[in-house]
Order: C-alpha cells, then structure tokens, then sequence
C-alpha cells in the first residue's frame, strides 16, 4: 500500500495539473477579442482565380493567382479586377509549367511578386507590367506579401514573417508571431490595414491582426458566414484568401480562391 499510494497521488496531481492547465489555455485563448464586422456589399468574381494576393491601389482592385497541376482551368497571373463584371484585365502571366504564383504587393510604382516554391521573385514596373528583375530569397516557400509602406512584408506558411528591403530585396528581419505566446502558424495573404498587419490562416475562415511591434496577435477576424455564402453560390470555392484595403475609401474587400464573389465588409468598432 505504501507503494501504490505515492502513486496515485502523483497520478491525481497530475490530472488536476492537466485540467488546470488546459483551463488556463483556453481562458487564455478567449482574451483575444474578435473583430466584428457587416457585410457592405460583394460584387462577381471569377471562380478560375485562385486567389494567392488582393490588394487596391489607385481605387483598382489588383489580383494575384496560383495555378495547382489538379485545377487545369486555374493560371498564375497577376490583373485588374473589375468589380462589375469579375473579370481580371491580365498584365502578367506566369509560364505554369515553371511558376506558380502567390502574393503581390506595390510599392514606389513597382509590382512585386512571389512564387510558391521556386524560392524566386519577380518585380514589374506598375504602368507598363514590364519586368524589370528577377530576386531569390531563401525561404522553403513564398506565400503572402504586403508593405508598410517602408519594408516589403513576406509570409512563407510559417510563423515568421520576413521583411526585405524593396530595393536590394535583402532581409531587414524575421518577425516570429505568436498568438497567447504560442507560435501562429500557416499565415498566408498579407494585408497592412492602419498599422497592424491582417493574414489570412491557411485552410480556415480566420484572419489575425497582427501588431508588429511585437509580433502578437491581438485580435482575430472569423469569415465563416461569408465563406458559407461563396460555397452556396458555388460549391468548388474553396479556402478563405484575400484581404484587401482601399485607404481613401476606407473598404475593405476579403474573398477566397475560386470564390464566385468579393466581399465589401466594415469592421465594427
């Protein structure tokens, strides 16, 4: 008895350990708030696109695609975005057999764009969609790109994101998020929204708000109800992706790869 009694009480302990901890987590968990939002409007989409970038710039919606070997109708482009029709004004087109398109961001009248795993970049100039270089990084992969206006901002599925100088397209830093000190994984399309930078969570309805001062999540976006509209109105849309800011209108457009709309949403303060 004297033997089994010490270990039941260090299985108890650990028990109530276990719970203890798991309530701390999950309280933890609840003290991000949740962004609510409205639904302003949405307008057509084409549900060929697969989505990898949204951002607006001079009021036009500017779209960046993927193109995966299964989904024969998709192509890796970058274009305008016609909110009355959904149909993409093509400017750039990638070669699908080498490239498969990801984020896009625009900065100093440059377009710049990653690629999924070719570890390389390319840079356009914004009024001709000319190319102007070529620029490799040395992340696994490329995903989301937005800019602070200063630093172009990467995501590469992980939980870091890089910064790169816009010019010489070298790493200024590695910024670690984390969400209730746990590292937040999966960030995908970027968006720099009033100081905080937005990521699409791959393969959910979430978007963080990221403050990236520090690197935590301080606040969190569901786009469940949106994303069951896209997949009633057409049941191949797949993952949310795609979070866009007009700053002189003060919109925002969020959509998802192969999504029949785009949706115009007002944050609720």
């Amino acid at each position: 008895m004297k033997k089994t009694l010490p270990g039941i009480y260090i299985l108890a302990v650990i028990l109530f350990a276990c719970n203890d901890s798991k309530k701390s987590t999950s309280e933890e968990t609840e003290s991000i708030p949740t962004i609510a939002f409205q639904l302003v409007n949405s307008f057509p989409h084409d549900t060929t696109a697969f989505t990898e970038g949204l951002l607006v710039h001079n009021n036009q919606l500017f779209e960046s695609t993927g193109s995966p070997d299964e989904l024969a109708e998709t192509a890796s482009v970058i274009g305008i975005l016609d909110l009355n029709t959904g149909r993409l004004d093509k400017k750039v087109s990638l070669d699908k057999s080498k490239y498969f398109g990801e984020g896009i961001a625009i900065l100093n009248d440059k377009v710049y764009q990653l690629t999924y795993k070719s570890q390389k970049g390319f840079v356009y100039d914004l009024k001709s969609f000319n190319k102007i270089k070529e620029f490799s990084y040395n992340n696994a992969e490329g995903w989301g790109l937005t800019t602070d206006g200063q630093a172009l901002i990467m995501s590469d599925g992980t939980y870091n994101l890089t910064y790169l100088d816009p010019n010489s397209l070298s790493v200024i830093k590695t910024l670690p998020i984390r969400e209730n000190g746990f590292a937040k994984e999966q960030l995908n399309e970027l968006e720099y929204i009033k100081g905080f930078i937005y990521a699409n969570i791959w393969q959910t309805n979430e978007i963080v708000k990221i403050d990236p001062s520090t690197g935590n999540v301080v606040a969190k976006l569901d786009l469940g109800s949106v994303a069951n509209d896209a997949r009633t109105r057409y049941p191949k849309s797949m993952e949310t992706n795609g979070i866009a800011f007009d700053s002189t209108g003060n919109k925002v457009y969020v959509t998802g790869k192969m999504w029949p709309r785009v949706y115009q949403i007002e944050f609720k303060h």
